[in-house]
């Protein structure tokens, strides 16, 4: 309950003590009061502190201004949130409305009356004296009538708010209810709940309420309970009478709401984590559980968020669409005035125009007149003028024609000299990819050429290692042979490998002549193709290793080794030989 609210209350009380309708009460009266209401909210009076702050105004009563000083500054900064804001209400209550209500014929009870005047405080607005607009009083009859289960009456409200008063006041506001001029005829039971249920919402901050079964914590039973959902907290008491209260959920920015499975033949679950504990309650159908799942969760939004409860966050919301709008009406006046004051402006300087326009009329036809005095000689002169600028034009035409065969021979050398720029680069680019074949062609010799030294010399292990198997034993002669008929064969696919091999090389040696060919003819589309030839014409040939000696050339091409090497190798299979037939002799 904000500071704003119990204001209200105790302004009724002020104005029902003014008798004298002045604006101002007596000290005695203000200091019971005062005592009064430091009682109602649990606060230490201080009459001491009273009469210090009224010590200039002894002679007489006391303005509600100057009260409302003392109240802001002795009592209300030190109000609490445990006292009974019902109580105070009514305290405040109880000392106006018998001097404020006159209408006897009402169909509501003096409590639902009171009810009544608390939802004005809350819609009301924020200045004195206070009195609620219609569409306040709009908002407040739809949530009674939607209360109630019944329509409002649109065409009586509409013809109401036609022909009323754009405001009421409190009492006005009770009159208007308790006649229920705007909806169909209701029981006085139907209107004293409904009216009972604004209440509860706006003013009590009772979201929800309703019969709900809970499961205890320490006996795990479950209990039939009337839970009553504020923003704050879930509270839930014996009946719903709310007089005995079993317990309270506070609802803070850690809780959380969820649904729960069905279990142990219990349906309708829900549960309410906190930080300490959780809460599993059963509601009476689905639909009831989706809606307190949503309300519980809405608080704990508003929590987090750290809002109020959500009707005094929409009252908040309309007040400041009413303040944009009336703000947007101020500067549409503005604006209309500001339109006007312009058009007036507007108007005087048309008449201005107006007269300088007959005066301009007037100044015309003099000049037309003494126009035509000069429109002869001024033909000649143009006549003359126009000679000249033919004899001109005649002149710039001959030079653009000079200009333009000049521009055109340009266009054509420049023509000739792309043409030219083009065929140098695609012999440059001939030249680049011969250059880039031959590469790929002395590669793949390379490749050839090592895959034969390294079959050779395979070939050349598998004869050592025949030699060395004859010498061995007669016992193991005939597992000799067989593994020498093995032998046999994998010389036999060796051969053929190289044979494939050779074929490959003699492949590789045709498109290496194809390359050949192709690097004559790159050769003859640009004059400097023979020096770079030249220059890396020994690149062709393969690096070997060891001693500079002329190369042994086989019928595959350039061989792995040179003769030296070979006549090692000769002599070193011959000493080989025999000592395998030493050995087998």
């Amino acid at each position: 309950m904000g500071v704003k609210d119990l204001l209200k209350s105790i302004w009724h009380a002020f104005t029902a003590l003014d008798v004298d309708h002045r604006g101002k009460v007596s000290k005695s009266q203000l200091k019971v009061l005062s005592y009064n209401l430091c009682t109602v909210m649990k606060i230490p009076h201080d009459p001491v502190a009273f009469e210090e702050h009224f010590k200039d105004d002894s002679k007489g009563p006391l303005s509600s201004d100057g009260y409302m000083l003392y109240l802001n500054r002795f009592i209300l900064d030190k109000v609490q949130e445990d006292f009974d804001v019902t109580e105070f209400h009514r305290m405040c209550w109880t000392l106006c409305y018998k001097k404020k209500m006159r209408s006897p014929h009402l169909s509501i009870s003096i409590n639902d009356a009171f009810k009544v005047w608390c939802i004005f405080n809350f819609l009301s607005e924020d200045k004195y004296p206070l009195v609620i607009i219609i569409d306040e009083i709009e908002y407040f009859l739809r949530k009674l009538t939607e209360a109630m289960g019944i329509g409002l009456d649109e065409e009586k409200f509409a013809e109401y708010k036609a022909n009323s008063k754009s405001c009421l006041s409190a009492w006005e506001t009770i009159n208007l209810v308790g006649m229920t001029y705007f909806c169909r005829e209701v029981e006085p039971q139907t209107l004293s709940m409904g009216i009972n249920h604004v209440f509860t919402e706006l003013i009590m901050d009772v979201l929800k309420q309703g019969y709900m079964v809970k499961k205890g914590h320490k006996r795990k039973n479950w209990t039939e309970r009337w839970f009553v959902l504020r923003p704050t907290a879930l509270s839930y008491y014996e009946s719903e009478d709310v007089l005995d209260l079993k317990g309270e959920i506070v609802l803070d920015q850690s809780c959380c709401v969820e649904a729960l499975n069905d279990k142990d033949g219990k349906k309708c679950l829900f549960i309410i984590k906190c930080s300490d504990k959780s809460f599993e309650i059963r509601a009476p159908d689905k639909k009831k559980r989706q809606e307190w799942i949503q309300a519980v969760h809405s608080c704990i939004q508003l929590r987090r968020l750290g809002l109020t409860s959500p009707h005094r966050e929409a009252r908040r919301r309309r007040r400041e669409v009413r303040q944009r709008q009336q703000a947007e009406e101020e500067e549409l006046a503005e604006r209309m005035k500001e339109l006007q004051a312009a058009n007036e402006r507007k108007q005087r300087e048309l008449e201005d125009m107006r007269m300088k326009m007959e005066e301009a009329a007037a100044r015309a036809a003099r000049e037309e007149l003494q126009r035509k005095k000069t429109e002869l000689d001024m033909q000649d002169r143009y006549r003359l003028d126009l000679e000249r600028e033919k004899l001109v034009r005649l002149q710039m035409e001959e030079q653009m024609a000079q200009k333009s065969s000049e521009l055109e021979q340009y266009l054509q050398r420049v023509r000739e000299l792309e043409d030219m720029y083009h065929l140098l680069e695609e012999a440059l680019e001939d030249e680049r990819q011969a250059k880039h074949d031959e590469e790929a062609m002395r590669k793949l010799q390379s490749r050839l050429l090592q895959e034969e030294a390294a079959k050779r010399a395979e070939l050349e292990q598998l004869h050592l290692q025949q030699q060395r198997e004859l010498v061995q034993t007669e016992v193991e002669k005939k597992e000799l042979i067989a593994e020498q008929q093995a032998k046999d064969r994998d010389l036999q696919a060796a051969a053929l490998q190289l044979q494939r091999l050779k074929k490959e090389q003699q492949d590789a040696l045709e498109q290496y002549e194809e390359m050949s060919k192709k690097l004559e003819r790159a050769a003859n589309k640009t004059k400097t193709w023979k020096d770079k030839v030249a220059k890396h014409e020994g690149l062709v040939r393969l690096i070997q290793p060891g001693q500079k000696e002329p190369q042994r050339m086989t019928n595959w091409g350039p061989a792995s080794f040179t003769d030296t090497e070979l006549e090692m190798r000769k002599k070193f299979w011959q000493q080989s030989k025999a000592k395998g037939a030493q050995t087998q002799t």
